[in-house]
């Protein structure tokens, strides 16, 4: 399917009337719905472009889709090897922030995953078409990727602006049909992802497709294949998927589900996460994103029924096993996928909340087991999918992986398992519970179960070797990997934290999302106005704009661990506390109680710790900046020996120093 809704070379363009041109954006069938006001816009548009074209040869677009944001941009230019990205506010007589934003992030968007625009000069252009103005500004930014800063101009200027930056900026002619022809591959959020999906576009659409990345399709084929062969033997079956993290585990598992939404033909899937922050920011993000579908198409809807509709595709893992406590029946659906299996619960802690919270004495289950039982319900087949994070255990009671296969063994022989081999590495905690599962009736191993590079961050594959590397106290190793990911990817280091927030603000453009993030156990940020025991709403931090005060963007609420898993942030700045601190005879990680930090002794909460310092080092997409304070010699909760070993051992790595 083509990506745009008209593509002529410009002298083309210039001969046709606005209704033959208009007629070639409506000829093939898209699913356009036209609304006068739309109409209008384009005959405006078309009129504008002819006057300031005039002279020019080159190619035009219209309506040139960019899938990962759900979004069409209204026309693309390439004249004289300048590629010119056209946002045009027809009746606008103001240059909006947010509109100034979205051009950008469209030149952006072109510039990081349209293969055939990555060398080339890119014009963001704002046109306001009844905006008053004299000039306009033409600028490079500080990223010095060729992608200009947006231009702003209005319906007289268009013409004096493209000449301009054709006078500084002129190239060899590209062909328009290689441009067009150029593979476009994204790397989208996780809620871009899941808004695109959700809209019925593929994984194909919104995934990278470089030889260098393992194909997501092929792990959503697999799991695919093994839905079709139970439902079609009638069997019963579970598959462990598993990655590195940002390695696109609870994108496949969006995307299983979506494909499985078809209650027409009897097909349904639950997509189910304990990760109670990243269920609450996906089902907002869909709704408002419904909203905005439906007003567009002229179907208003309300933002308690979008969120109700939402509510049945994502649902958070304990209310569904609450709701099968009391209804014995098998659920509606019969396929759930379980993101960050890993965390579900040990019988204990599942015990104790059940006989606590639920009055539910004597509860025999754990959580795996109770899960597993409830879609063993079905006379027929059923499939369990479960998504599994290595190291990314953070919460006291999650079972790890191993639980899962314990409860197989133990009450559910005739389901057939089928396992990625990566399972049996260190930081999946299978242990011994493989070595029990060999034992099972009918097991099978396959290599597409694994997702293997981070995706999370296009600009660094390596990143989360690096992170894995600097934990282990392997600077030498983190030190290369580094050396292959800065210029793409850098890693700044500071004592700073004001110094870091204009780091952050400098790095993000357009709407580039950019944010503070620590630990849970970070409690001596307060003299730097942190404070980790103020509750940060993360639907607030990950969804509201740059116009409020609880969005990340202000830098000003810092999300902890639990509240950013699964989730991430384009630039991130990660205020390190003495919490964990760097020695030469390893981690020492601490705990503050009452006034005073105390040592943490368990093998578990110290993993835990770890695995906190994991998750935060891997959620920026594009960059992180990390402030280790200096502390203060007139406290003694922030002596300077807290951090300086720790700002010691980052230095070594290589990160540069701001």
């Amino acid at each position: 399917m083509k990506p745009y809704y008209y593509h002529n070379t410009i002298s083309q363009f210039l001969k046709s009337s606005t209704e033959e041109i208009i007629g070639k954006i409506l000829s093939d069938d898209l699913g356009f719905t036209l609304q006068f006001t739309q109409r209008d816009a384009w005959i405006a548009q078309i009129q504008i472009l002819k006057e300031a074209l005039a002279s020019y040869n080159g190619h035009i677009f219209f309506e040139y889709s960019i899938p990962r944001m759900g979004r069409r941009v209204d026309a693309i230019l390439i004249i004289n090897g300048v590629l010119f990205v056209l946002e045009f506010k027809v009746g606008e007589s103001e240059f909006l922030t947010s509109a100034r934003d979205q051009v950008w992030d469209y030149a952006l968007d072109l510039k990081n995953f349209h293969e055939t625009s990555h060398q080339l000069v890119i014009a963001p252009i704002l046109v306001a078409t009844e905006a008053n103005m004299t000039s306009s500004t033409i600028e490079f930014d500080k990223h010095d990727d060729q992608v200009l800063v947006p231009i702003n101009t209005n319906k007289k200027h268009l013409g004096e602006v493209i000449k301009s930056l054709l006078v500084s900026y002129s190239f060899n002619d590209i062909d328009g049909f290689h441009w067009a022809a150029g593979r476009y591959s994204p790397t989208p959020t996780i809620i871009e992802a899941a808004m695109a999906l959700y809209n019925k576009h593929s994984v194909q659409d919104i995934s990278r497709n470089d030889a260098a990345a393992i194909n997501l399709s092929r792990t959503s084929l697999a799991i695919e294949s093994i839905i079709q062969r139970a439902e079609k033997n009638k069997e019963k079956a579970i598959c462990f998927v598993t990655g590195v993290p940002g390695a696109g585990k609870t994108l496949v598992g969006l995307n299983v589900a979506t494909k499985q939404m078809d209650k027409e033909n009897g097909k349904s899937s639950v997509f189910l996460s304990g990760n109670g922050p990243l269920v609450a920011v996906l089902r907002e993000a869909l709704a408002i994103d419904m909203i905005k579908r439906k007003k567009a198409i002229g179907e208003p809807t309300t933002k308690g029924k979008a969120r109700r509709e939402v509510k049945v595709f994502i649902q958070n893992v304990h209310h569904f096993r609450d709701a099968y406590l009391s209804d014995k029946k098998p659920p509606y659906d019969h396929v759930a996928i379980f993101d960050e299996a890993q965390r579900a619960w040990n019988l204990q802690q599942t015990a104790g909340f059940m006989k606590q919270k639920r009055k539910v004495a004597s509860f025999a289950f754990s959580e795996p087991e109770f899960l597993i039982s409830c879609l063993d319900r079905h006379d027929d087949w059923a499939v369990v999918v479960c998504l599994v994070g290595g190291g990314q255990e953070i919460h006291k009671g999650e079972a790890g992986i191993s639980e899962w296969i314990y409860s197989l063994n133990r009450s559910f022989p005739k389901w057939k398992v089928n396992i990625s081999p990566k399972l049996t590495d260190a930081e999946y905690a299978a242990g011994e519970a493989l070595s029990i599962i060999r034992k099972h009736k009918d097991v099978s191993y396959l290599d597409d179960l694994h997702l293997s590079i981070s995706l999370r961050s296009f600009r660094a594959e390596h990143l989360s070797a690096l992170v894995k590397a600097l934990l282990d106290l392997e600077a030498e190793e983190a030190l290369q990997y580094y050396q292959k990911i800065k210029n793409k990817y850098p890693i700044v280091l500071t004592r700073n934290l004001q110094k870091a927030k204009k780091w952050l603000k400098n790095q993000a453009r357009g709407n580039e999302r950019c944010g503070m993030v620590v630990s849970s156990q970070a409690y001596r940020l307060k003299p730097l106005t942190m404070d980790v025991r103020a509750k940060v709403d993360p639907v607030h931090y990950f969804l509201y704009g740059k116009d409020d005060v609880r969005s990340s963007y202000y830098l000003e609420d810092a999300a902890t661990e639990f509240q950013i898993q699964g989730l991430e942030l384009d630039w991130v700045g990660l205020v390190w506390d003495g919490d964990f601190r760097y020695s030469k005879e390893g981690w020492k990680p601490f705990s503050f109680k009452g006034s005073k930090w105390q040592h943490i002794r368990k093998e578990e909460r110290k993993l835990y710790l770890k695995n906190a310092y994991r998750v935060l080092l891997t959620r920026a997409r594009q960059g992180m900046v990390i402030v280790v304070p200096e502390g203060a010699e007139d406290d003694a909760t922030r002596k300077p020996d807290f951090y300086n070993g720790t700002f010691d051992y980052l230095r070594k790595i290589g990160f540069e120093i701001i």
